[in-house]
């Protein structure tokens, strides 16, 4: 798969293809969609996990996740090593189930500890720089979305939500990517 993406990029620089930005319905698609159609799919709560498996269900969803404060709520407990550790594998396996392009953003005061960490296949993994937190690079890669591209940014960070939701983007609360990660592993560990 990833040869014949390699090789579709290819061709369009080759032919000089403008990139794909959006398809022609999505300009119109906020317009028309019900109201909180977006932020509830199915009628469910914005932490159930069968949720955020139906917004990983729809095809070129980037998820971005808010990695400390999705760790510490699941694995506080733990060295901040063993949480990344154990929400990367987590990620790498959701990334591998659902096709879903997967980034996690971290804050990098110790970025100089993690350089053996090494994300999982299909998982992209970033810390933010000295005097910038994750919530801010969070925004930014919400930002440089293109138009209509379905984006899950989850974080029980408020202040995070509220900032992607007004740039199009869907919040999650840290709560269903855990319970998601946990059922899909049969229960934990």
């Amino acid at each position: 798969l990833d040869a014949v993406v390699g090789a579709a990029q290819g061709l369009r620089r080759e032919l000089a293809l403008p990139p794909a930005e959006g398809r022609p319905a999505d300009a119109l698609a906020g317009e028309y969609a019900p109201s909180g159609a977006a932020d509830r799919p199915q009628g469910r709560d914005v932490d159930d996990p069968v949720r955020l498996d139906a917004l990983l269900a729809v095809p070129t969803t980037h998820v971005l996740v808010d990695g400390y404060n999705v760790t510490k709520g699941g694995y506080g407990e733990l060295t901040l090593e063993a949480q990344r550790t154990r929400l990367l594998a987590g990620l790498g396996g959701l990334a591998a189930r659902t096709g879903a392009e997967v980034t996690v953003v971290f804050d990098g005061a110790e970025r100089t500890l993690t350089t053996a960490l090494k994300a999982p296949r299909g998982v992209r993994l970033l810390f933010s720089r000295r005097g910038e937190t994750a919530d801010e690079v969070l925004r930014r890669l919400v930002r440089h979305e293109p138009v209509g591209r379905p984006v899950v940014v989850v974080s029980s960070d408020r202040e995070v939500a509220d900032g992607i939701s007004e740039a199009g983007a869907t919040a999650v609360p840290s709560a269903a990517l855990l319970r998601l990660l946990e059922r899909s592993v049969g229960g934990g560990s």
